[in-house]
């Protein structure tokens, strides 16, 4: 992939994020109407260099053409959302499956189910409508939801651990198992100031349901 080839693929890409965005910082005016307060803390972006692109589909046993990318890869433009609360990051989640033009391709949930390490977020992988002049093509957006203490964690488990020798790596892994335990506690005390809670779900109406294959990402 040339430099020239990366940059023509990522533009819509980077298009699909700007959308995304846009929606989010819709939410986090309006998700609380009878409230001053937001659910977002902050919102961070990024789109994978030509490089993680690379070493990706080389991972994956594909060579690193455009069209390779297009195909295989979900997670070129991504967006890690930080909230303050955790009934934040399911009323986000919740407000985002009723925009009927959103269509949910996979969803993790790391906080109900942390991984083996410790590590706790929300994964979703969204399609994005994104209108040319005379045609919409969907490209997929990867939004990690945090909380605040779950993002000190993740952020300083990839700072320290990935920073020390492997024979210490078992140990740092025990000592950060229980950092998420002890920070875990830290949030559950701070849920008791939430004034807003976990809103009533809504079932959607004509919202765009995941087809039962994979929209085809051009």
């Amino acid at each position: 992939m040339t430099n020239e080839q990366y940059y023509d693929c990522i533009q819509p890409y980077q298009n699909a994020s700007q959308i995304m965005r846009a929606k989010l910082e819709v939410l986090n005016g309006s998700l609380y109407q009878k409230s001053s307060v937001s659910p977002i803390h902050n919102i961070q972006e990024r789109i994978k260099s030509k490089k993680s692109i690379e070493k990706k589909l080389e991972k994956l046993g594909h060579s690193d053409s455009v069209q390779n990318a297009k195909d295989y890869l979900r997670d070129i433009a991504g967006i890690r959302v930080i909230c303050y609360f955790i009934d934040d990051i399911y009323n986000l989640v919740n407000a985002l499956k009723r925009q009927s033009e959103l269509i949910f391709i996979r969803e993790k949930d790391y906080i109900h189910n942390p991984k083996p390490n410790g590590y706790r977020s929300f994964h979703v992988i969204i399609a994005v409508p994104v209108y040319y002049l005379d045609t919409m093509e969907y490209f997929p957006v990867e939004i990690q939801f945090r909380t605040m203490t779950m993002d000190l964690w993740a952020s300083m488990e990839h700072r320290v651990c990935y920073k020390k020798l492997p024979e210490h790596r078992e140990e740092l892994a025990e000592a950060f198992c229980q950092y998420a335990d002890i920070l875990g506690k830290i949030e559950e005390q701070f849920e008791a100031y939430n004034e807003t809670g976990m809103l009533e779900e809504i079932t959607p109406t004509g919202a765009a349901e995941a087809p039962a294959e994979e929209p085809k990402w051009k």
